[in-house]
């Protein structure tokens, strides 16, 4: 567990244990990348220092209330040992938790759409209003300005409603949005003690529990980049683990452009989490990997393809978890070259950056 703290909280008089030892066992989950049985032995270290459960509730308790609520079987992802593995349910519960603790302000708040700056025959109110006309529909009518209309042009007792008296609300258009997300899984996301990966997962689960809930017509694919890419299902994100890898970014940007040119909607962009600059090109068949500096033929490639996308109006926001020289160099050239955004995070604050690019992101005139 080096690298990774969890917030502990003693239990209060009249709270669920199983709740509140739920909340920490989603955290190590994903931590663990779906092992439940070293979740649980974490779990069981943590309250045997921590004392977390109370004295007519166990971890043993908490196990069989895991598998008789549905959140663990001994039939779930393939590969895990031990016999438990995580449910469909456990899986939707993360992506949830994720949201929770990710955007929490954004769960509680009304469900809507993505706007636009342009008002017209759209379907979210703005705060404008104006005179009724031919074609408007009657579902966008204000009640209270057309009768307050209606009793100042005709009084009390001559009452009545005329179109001349009806106001409705002005409307954003809708947008539709295309989005790759791209997840740096070099071994770098892990190096020197520092867990970068599980922040970087949890982003993810979020983003993906966000826009399948919230925005359903949006799309988002979900790839991973290390010295290849490839893509990955929703369902996959905690499992997901750092590989022995370099930095292929080039592989990542070419199997993103080719999900997006499938899209037929006009609005895409790709988000990059990634904490290191571009080590690793493929040339045929055969791996050219550079680790030390900015190479130039690695470089080149990179920067390409941001230029590429930018012409096929893809944007692209760069979410950078390190800032050492190298790679601020390197942001800087290939922000430059997309004429995107950049953002430089702390691992704290990753999910907060991303929401606001996304929100950001989703505010054009569909074609």
């Amino acid at each position: 567990m080096l690298g990774y703290r969890f917030k502990l909280q003693k239990q209060a008089t009249g709270r669920d244990p199983f709740n509140d030892l739920l909340k920490l066992f989603k955290e190590l989950l994903i931590h663990t990348s779906g092992n439940v049985p070293e979740a649980l032995s974490w779990l069981t270290e943590i309250d045997k220092e921590h004392k977390l459960t109370p004295d007519d509730y166990g971890i043993a308790d908490f196990i069989q209330d895991l598998k008789d609520k549905g959140y663990i079987s001994k039939d779930g992802q393939p590969g895990q040992s031990g016999g438990m593995n995580p449910t469909k349910k456990m899986e939707i519960s993360l992506r949830q938790h994720a949201l929770d603790d990710i955007f929490d302000t954004l769960k509680k708040s009304k469900k809507g759409k993505h706007n636009t700056r342009a008002i017209g025959q759209g379907d979210e109110f703005t705060a404008e209003l104006k005179p009724y006309e031919f074609g408007d529909k009657l579902d966008k009518l204000s009640i209270s300005e057309s009768l307050k209309n209606a009793q100042i042009n005709h009084g009390l007792d001559d009452f009545k409603l005329t179109q001349a008296d009806l106001e409705v609300h002005e409307t954003f258009f809708q947008s539709q949005t295309s989005t790759v997300l791209m997840i740096d899984i070099s071994h770098s996301m892990i190096l020197y003690g520092e867990d970068r990966i599980t922040p970087a997962k949890k982003v993810a689960m979020a983003l993906a529990e966000l826009i399948t809930t919230r925005y359903p017509k949006d799309s988002l694919d979900i790839i991973v980049f290390g010295n290849d890419a490839w893509r990955i299902e929703i369902k996959d994100l905690p499992y997901l683990e750092v590989g022995p890898y370099h930095t292929n970014t080039v592989a990542g940007l070419e199997l993103a452009m080719n999900i997006l040119r499938r899209r037929k909607n006009p609005n895409k962009q790709i988000m990059m989490i990634t904490d290191g600059k571009p080590t690793c090109i493929k040339k045929g068949k055969k791996y050219y990997k550079n680790a030390f500096g900015l190479d130039r033929k690695i470089l080149n490639r990179t920067l390409g393809l941001a230029t590429k996308a930018k012409k096929l109006n893809i944007p692209i926001t760069t979410f950078m978890i390190a800032q050492d020289p190298w790679l601020v160099q390197f942001v800087d050239k290939f922000t430059k070259a997309n004429n995107g955004k950049a953002f430089y995070s702390s691992l704290g604050g990753l999910g907060e950056f991303i929401f606001m690019d996304y929100k950001n992101n989703k505010r054009r005139k569909r074609n």
